[in-house]
């Protein structure tokens, strides 16, 4: 069974579908089949949504003051600027790491796609060229750095570069995923700090800011000499899980000490659900070993919560010890399924009732299984930078 993928909103679908040539009774078939789940936005969404009634920009009045965060009003990002100037300074363009998530984002904005042509030579150089004007524009490049690793950061690299000769007037990094980040401190001596490296590069290279979800730790967003929005990805998670209306008690846990502060907001945001804590003893790179568990999940829903998963060592030995604690069901939730081997066999075991993730990684089919769920974190992204692009507040958002 195919992986469920949650689209980022029908209209933006519809969009997105006229523009590559689908017909839109094709993409409702296909929408059907999709999650579409909520997402959080602040109220400045709003102020643009009655700025837009006043303004008569021909959308209809009844459902625009019907609207809740379960549409995501693609119309509001429209009304903001004037037909004849909307988004001319708003350019988004995407490496080869995640494109449809691009797309996405595009979409909900209401503008095209950048025209990028990206290439290896016969070596494996990497040769970048934009395809239209950026002179004086706003550019946000969006570029995972998964694996590889090296290659996405190495293309994302240049992809600055050109914008920066090409006379960009400013340069934001939408980096979903920040590869790296787990290497934020010297454990031992000798060993490197790389995800302070990777912020160097990213600066050196002519970036003016940065927008990054769900960074491994917190500490490591002062590795940037530049200005840093760092996002959740938990309300895409949290609007869904809300969606399924689970009827047992429900008790969020964190699998390592490391992870208790986010799984204790995430608690907060799910009608306060009590917390527990999976103690752990880590033997060594990708390795763990499950101690004991702190906190009561007997005859409750356990709500597994991680930043990722990568080769689910972690969050599958602590899911077993919960089922031993007596806990009636376990589902993990993430935001980037790294999913480095042996992590599918791990997950698709039967222990997890479901696993939710989101598309801030582009997953290919043979990492897909029955129990996975990835939900668009797209209209997150593009609220954003939207935002930004108009100097607003994205804490806004998340309010």
């Amino acid at each position: 069974m195919a992986a469920a993928t949650a689209a980022a909103s029908p209209s933006s679908s519809l969009l997105l579908a006229r523009r590559h040539g689908a017909s839109p009774s094709a993409l409702r078939a296909g929408a059907s089949r999709l999650r579409a789940p909520r997402c959080v936005l602040g109220a400045e969404q709003l102020r643009v949504v009655e700025a837009g009634k006043r303004a008569g920009g021909g959308a209809d009045p009844a459902a625009a003051a019907a609207w809740t965060p379960k549409v995501p009003a693609q119309e509001a990002r429209l009304f903001a600027l004037p037909q004849e100037t909307r988004d001319s300074r708003l350019k988004i363009f995407s490496g080869t790491a995640n494109r449809p998530l691009a797309q996405e984002i595009a979409a909900y904005l209401g503008v095209d796609l950048g025209k990028i042509l990206i290439k290896r030579f016969a070596d494996g150089e990497i040769y970048v060229q934009l395809q239209e004007s950026v002179r004086g524009c706003d550019v946000f490049l969006v570029q995972p750095t998964c694996s590889p690793v090296n290659e996405n950061l190495m293309e994302l690299f240049i992809m600055i570069d050109a914008c920066r000769r090409a006379s960009a007037r400013s340069i934001t990094v939408v980096i979903p995923y920040f590869g790296y980040a787990r290497a934020d401190r010297k454990a031992q001596g000798r060993e490197a700090i790389t995800a302070k490296l990777a912020a160097n590069l990213l600066t050196e290279a002519g970036s003016d800011r940065v927008i990054v979800c769900d960074m491994h730790s917190a500490q490591a967003l002062g590795y940037f000499d530049i200005p840093v929005d760092h996002i959740y990805g938990q309300p895409v998670i949290l609007d869904y899980l809300a969606s399924k209306t689970i009827s047992k008690d429900l008790v969020v846990v964190s699998p390592d000490v490391g992870g208790v502060v986010r799984a204790r907001a995430f608690a907060k945001k799910l009608s306060d659900a009590p917390l527990a804590i999976v103690d752990k003893r880590r033997q060594g790179h990708n390795l763990s070993e499950v101690m004991h568990l702190i906190g009561d999940v007997k005859g409750k829903v356990a709500i597994m919560v991680d930043d990722m998963i990568d080769t689910a060592g972690t969050i599958t030995s602590g899911a077993a010890l919960l089922k031993q604690e007596g806990a009636e069901a376990v589902y993990a939730c993430c935001t980037h399924a790294v999913l480095s081997p042996p992590a599918i066999e791990r997950l698709s075991g039967g222990i997890f009732e479901e696993v939710i993730v989101t598309n801030s990684i582009l997953l290919p089919e043979d990492k897909c299984f029955p129990q996975l769920t990835v939900l668009s974190m797209a209209n997150l992204v593009a609220e954003t930078i939207w935002h930004v692009h108009r100097d607003g507040s994205v804490s806004s958002i998340f309010q």
